[in-house]
């Protein structure tokens, strides 16, 4: 079997794919969209604290961890369902620790925002 050449026009077709995830990712998941203006909500107030270089490093590595797990998420629930649109307990299992898997980075991300902004914030109001 030989190898498929390399094609500028497959990669962008890639990115086009990719995008369209995006899209069904937003219009489809409510949580993507609270994560959404979360993430909105953090760039402004990182803007506002004026942020340190490692402080973005670390926020954006955060945000993205918790949009990797959405989209992770959404892509099982997605499977599980062609597989197995009637309910089935092995498919709920599957579901609930995809959903796991998001709660865990929400809650990371939280502590994270904890750790950078309450310092900032006390000092403003305190």
């Amino acid at each position: 079997m030989s190898a498929k050449k390399f094609s500028i026009i497959d990669r962008i077709k890639s990115f086009r794919y990719a995008f369209s995830g995006l899209r069904v990712l937003f219009k489809e998941e409510h949580n993507a969209r609270v994560h959404l203006v979360v993430t909105f909500v953090v760039i402004m107030l990182g803007a506002f604290f004026g942020l340190s270089l490692t402080e973005w490093v670390v926020i954006i590595l955060t945000i993205g961890f918790v949009f990797v797990t959405e989209i992770l998420n959404t892509a099982i629930e997605h499977i599980a369902d062609f597989i197995s649109p009637q309910q089935d307990v092995r498919i709920k299992r599957i579901k609930d620790l995809g959903a796991a898997a998001v709660l865990l980075s929400a809650i990371i991300a939280v502590v994270v925002g904890v750790i950078i902004f309450l310092p900032k914030l006390w000092e403003l109001f305190f």
